[in-house]
């Protein structure tokens, strides 16, 4: 029905930077919150960021000032710009994707299968 895809992680030395993707593709009315989660071994999943409809946005303490998230509509893309990245920012990063149904205006999540983020010191 819907479908998520991910792209832009890799292996960056501390001090750089990465640019996580996220486009939703498939049924789609519209998008409402779009997130960004990420896990560490033995830890758990974790919200980073996350934005609204309307922009407004949220951030995990442990990033804030240093990572953005934004949103292209017209895409059904969310992005997660990371800068000074740190060791401990090395996790799987996952986007959540709260996508309304046409005519019934039920929205469900959708995750994507995730993208490795590695930060090496």
């Amino acid at each position: 029905q819907v479908q998520l895809v991910e792209s832009g992680g890799g292996l960056v030395q501390a001090g750089g930077s990465l640019r996580l993707s996220c486009t939703a593709s498939g049924s789609i009315s519209r998008i409402n919150r779009m997130d960004w989660y990420r896990q560490a071994p033995g830890k758990q999943r974790e919200l980073v960021a996350g934005i609204t409809s309307g922009a407004g946005t949220n951030y995990a303490d442990s990033v804030k000032g240093r990572f953005t998230i934004s949103r292209d509509n017209a895409k059904n893309t969310v992005y997660l710009q990371m800068n000074s990245l740190k060791p401990e920012d090395t996790a799987l990063y996952y986007c959540k994707v709260e996508v309304r149904r046409p005519f019934t205006g039920i929205s469900d999540d959708y995750w994507g299968q995730g993208t490795q983020v590695t930060v090496s010191s």
